[in-house]
């Protein structure tokens, strides 16, 4: 029997493995289908002392977003209501998204989630994550082997 190799099918389920992966936390796109979750672009940065994640909020004011951190993940969820009047007579098209949404964001060092500190301006989301104390004095020793002569 002679199979026909098709390399899209390798994409298609490397693509769905790693959405497995990430849960309920799949990319933004500007698509909106059906099983297809709209979140807020992330930006984690890490240095010696501290995570810093940035989100993407958009249009929301703080008290739309309900935020919680654990020492190994941040949760954020949150609702974005649509104020458009439909007074006049006329049809609106919008691409914008309204509704409910939630992120769960992995953390990759576990931190001191009572230190958290947070600062929204201009649709930007800023967490600063502290490391908790063991995470920040980790050293890990790593040893070369010389290759026998």
């Amino acid at each position: 029997m002679l199979v026909r190799y098709n390399p899209w099918q390798e994409l298609n389920a490397l693509e769905r493995h790693i959405n497995g992966l990430f849960g309920d936390t799949r990319v933004p796109s500007a698509r909106l289908e059906k099983g297809f979750i709209k979140v807020p672009a992330a930006e984690l940065q890490e240095t010696d002392d501290a995570l810093h994640l940035k989100l993407e909020l958009p249009g929301l004011e703080a008290k739309d977003l309900d935020i919680q951190v654990t020492q190994d993940a941040v949760h954020i969820s949150g609702e974005r209501k649509s104020q458009t009047k439909t007074e006049e007579k006329g049809a609106t098209r919008s691409e914008f998204y309204y509704g409910k949404f939630q992120r769960v964001i992995p953390l990759s060092v576990r931190i001191q989630n009572t230190n958290v500190t947070a600062d929204y301006k201009d649709g930007i989301l800023n967490l600063t994550l502290p490391k908790a104390e063991e995470e920040k004095n980790k050293v890990v020793k790593v040893n070369l082997e010389q290759p026998a002569a």
